[in-house]
């Protein structure tokens, strides 16, 4: 996948190069950069709980990185320098689910920044263009911000990083889509 667009808020550029924490920023990029995504060209074409599987595995690859519960953080990793963590980033993907959801991310951010168990976030959408071709509803970099900015102002407080992330390239196949309520 490619990385298109980046927001800083509340000073995270800097408190994620104060705390060493750029180590594991570049991680994520080399995560997001690692996972392979080809798209059919179609709007709404194509299944986003694929893409989501996807860079979840590429976490997973990577080692060291916790995947939370549901209800918390999708994914942390923990600096430490002998026996003592030094400094923590918390990582929500928001690729599949109702745009409405992003607000419970900002909270899982806020409240894990607040609690001290990270001590930066980074929130995952997909870019504009991306969200096209994905299931409506799916967040997109351009709402991510205005969400932030005027609904969930409260963002704009914590150090929090927005990531646009985008599809490599198209392919004659679709994403197949997650199939739900089917009944027996």
């Amino acid at each position: 996948m490619k990385i298109t667009a980046l927001k800083y808020y509340s000073g995270a550029k800097q408190k994620v190069c104060r705390l060493g924490l750029s180590s594991l920023f570049l991680e994520v990029q080399d995560i997001i950069l690692n996972t392979k995504i080809n798209i059919k060209d179609e709007k709404n074409g194509n299944g986003s709980a694929f893409v989501r599987k996807a860079i979840d595995s590429e976490f997973e690859k990577a080692g060291d990185w916790v995947k939370s519960t549901s209800g918390d953080i999708d994914w942390i990793k923990r600096i430490r320098y002998n026996e003592s963590i030094i400094a923590r980033l918390g990582v929500e993907i928001q690729v599949s689910g109702r745009s409405e959801l992003m607000i419970k991310d900002i909270l899982h951010i806020r409240n894990s920044i607040q609690a001290g168990d990270i001590d930066a976030g980074l929130l995952v959408v997909p870019s504009d263009d991306f969200a096209y071709y994905l299931p409506d509803r799916v967040p997109c970099f351009s709402y991510a911000l205005k969400f932030s900015e005027e609904i969930a102002k409260e963002a704009k407080d914590y150090p929090i990083i927005i990531m646009g992330i985008e599809h490599d390239g198209f392919s004659n196949e679709a994403l197949p889509k997650l199939k739900t309520n089917v009944g027996k």
